[in-house]
């Protein structure tokens, strides 16, 4: 670890927030592409015993080469990679957002293989995964506020959301009451609403986590 991506020891309270950084290198954003894919695979191979077999111990001598380098939140690459789509975390479902001229959030978002509930549709679990990191994102970017947490998360599955289809998503904030911002999304394909969600976000105190 270079001078430049040290961190301080986190202890006590505090909500700390990810310190941008290049660790990883250039190939980084190629290795969580490669993890995505492992998953769809693992979500949908129907392959031969043998197969699954060799796949096992190649996939068990990655996670031991890997091992070694276990770090913790404030010094692994995932979530600081600031260059990278979804900063590089592959808990997330991949999303690409924006901010309009209007002060909303708008952008794309693609449930992969991974997310796949059942016929054909992404798991209701997912979408609210979904829906919590957009409208947190919305309440972080639109309130300019340093750090809040869920207070709670409403989703409202108007449609099936199809796995493997770009869709589109638009949120924004309703309405901002001291420590409280609410905050409110949609799901989209076309012009169909799949699911709609609000939310609760409550800015923290200093010393919180």
């Amino acid at each position: 670890m270079s001078a430049n991506d040290s961190v301080d020891t986190h202890v006590g309270g505090g909500f700390n927030p990810p310190r941008p950084t290049t660790r990883g290198g250039p190939d980084y954003g190629r290795f969580i592409e490669a993890v995505r894919s492992l998953q769809d695979h693992a979500r949908g191979a129907d392959a031969p015993d043998d197969v699954i077999t060799e796949a096992a111990a190649l996939i068990e001598k990655v996670s031991e080469l890997l091992a070694p380098y276990d770090a913790d939140e404030w010094s692994s690459p995932s979530g600081r990679r600031m260059d990278l789509p979804n900063r590089g975390n592959i808990l997330q479902v991949p999303v690409d957002l924006h901010v309009t001229d209007d002060e909303r959030i708008r952008g794309t978002a693609r449930f992969r293989r991974y997310h796949l509930g059942r016929n054909g549709a992404a798991h209701g679990g997912t979408i609210a995964h979904l829906f919590d990191s957009l409208l947190g994102f919305t309440a972080f970017k639109l309130s300019r506020s340093r750090a809040q947490r869920t207070a709670f998360l409403h989703v409202d599955y108007r449609r099936i959301v199809p796995v493997e289809r770009q869709l589109q998503v638009e949120a924004g904030i309703d309405e901002i009451v001291d420590r409280k911002i609410f905050v409110s999304g949609r799901l989209l394909d076309g012009d169909d609403v799949l699911a709609e969600a609000h939310s609760l976000f409550v800015k923290l105190k200093p010393g919180q986590p």
